[in-house]
């Protein structure tokens, strides 16, 4: 029995590794601006299609993987530096909903350039792995998905304990008007938060583009398990997000050896219900002063 569930098992924890990178970068964002960024997935599924379209034109993988993850980058620094200011004073929801519409016209735009046509990123790293019992456990793929999610957390971990930096973070995220007051450079140090944010971004569609199939509309909506990770970590927790992450891939891989396996994909929301529902009966709510684990 353990021999038939070990190889969904070790795929879902790769899987979920993916989920809970995508996750921290969504809540580096709200910890820093308290802004809910929903154009995440679009930003990933942008770094994905380009970098494929790199590749497919001949020319070498990296330039690929670095095309992609800059573009990324730089959208999502611009909209931090010059659209999100401008929303700065509006609620919460509002912020939001305007990252939507960043997100539906990236995947509009991405839809309308690479259409429906099928297509797989194939990374390097696919051609070999780790196997068991004469089968492929692990790919080097999802084994470096693992290791760099560990990685990033570790140092998102390190960089809001350690660094200037991550003191204004935390600042901003205890008080915005009074860290304006003390002398924070709210706008600097919040397109700070939208470059990191996009980096993660750039890195985790490079992966779902690897995992799932390779269309703009397919991975703009692969936000769903991240935000899903990120709630349960209430947008402030880094390793509760993980956790999150991790958890609702293990369950999603797990589901294919039962009957539900076609409602697989509801995981995540499953998984959200219950993080909320138990954060409501726990007097848990979403405030910024919720931040006692990092």
């Amino acid at each position: 029995m353990m021999e038939n569930i070990l190889p969904f098992l070790i795929v879902g924890i790769s899987v979920g590794a993916v989920y809970a990178l995508s996750g921290v970068g969504l809540v580096i964002l709200h910890r820093a601006s308290g802004v809910v960024n929903f154009a995440y997935g679009a930003l990933g599924g942008l770094s994905a299609m380009l970098c494929w379209q790199i590749i497919d034109l001949d020319y070498p993988d990296w330039l690929g993987w670095i095309t992609g993850i800059a573009a990324a980058t730089l959208l999502s620094w611009g909209y931090g530096r010059f659209i999100a200011p401008t929303l700065s004073h509006q609620d919460r929801i509002v912020r939001a909903m305007a990252t939507l519409g960043f997100a539906l016209m990236i995947m509009g735009l991405g839809q309308w350039y690479w259409g429906d046509a099928p297509r797989r990123l194939v990374l390097p790293t696919d051609a070999d792995g780790i196997d068991y019992n004469g089968q492929r456990l692990l790919s080097y793929t999802r084994l470096l998905a693992l290791t760099i999610a560990a990685v990033a957390t570790g140092f998102m971990l390190w960089l809001l304990a350690k660094t200037s930096l991550g003191l204004k973070f935390r600042a901003l995220q205890s008080n915005r008007n009074l860290s304006a007051i003390l002398g924070v450079r709210i706008k600097r140090i919040d397109s700070y938060a939208w470059l990191i944010s996009g980096v993660f971004a750039g890195i985790t569609g490079l992966f779902l583009g690897n995992i799932v199939r390779l269309n703009p509309t397919v991975l703009t909506f692969m936000v769903i398990p991240a935000l899903a990770a990120a709630l349960v970590g209430r947008l402030t927790s880094l390793m509760w997000t993980v956790l999150g992450g991790i958890t609702i891939g293990v369950i999603e891989s797990l589901a294919n050896l039962t009957p539900a396996a076609r409602f697989g994909s509801a995981t995540a929301f499953v998984v959200a219900i219950m993080a909320l529902i138990w954060q409501q009966r726990k007097g848990i709510t979403l405030s910024r002063d919720n931040s006692h684990l990092e």
